[in-house]
């Protein structure tokens, strides 16, 4: 395969994995908040996206340093895309609601 789109199909990929971790994680924390259990919740998912994140990145190198960089550039990008979206997605109400029990 032509290096050039290997080195492509690595950034699309690593950013596949940080759309997966970074959501993962915004999934997790709005369903571990209301939990009965929510260590299980954070701990569970914790060990789930590490490990998948992980392998995928061994996977995707298979030795080649170039690769594992544009892998990471790409979980850097979709963290900044996750981020984005899930603030503008979500409006921070509380703040309104506690000011007026400050003293």
């Amino acid at each position: 395969m032509n290096e050039t789109v290997t080195l492509v199909l690595a950034l699309v990929t690593g950013v596949l994995f940080g759309a997966m971790f970074f959501g993962g994680l915004w999934w997790t924390v709005r369903k571990g908040v209301s939990s009965k259990q929510p260590a299980l919740w954070f701990f569970g998912s914790l060990l789930l996206r590490t490990s998948m994140a992980l392998v995928g990145f061994y996977v995707i190198a298979y030795g080649h340093w170039e690769r594992l960089l544009l892998c990471l550039l790409g979980f850097v990008m979709a963290r900044l895309v996750v981020t984005w979206f899930t603030r503008a997605v979500e409006k921070p109400t509380y703040l309104a609601q506690e000011a007026h029990h400050a003293p």
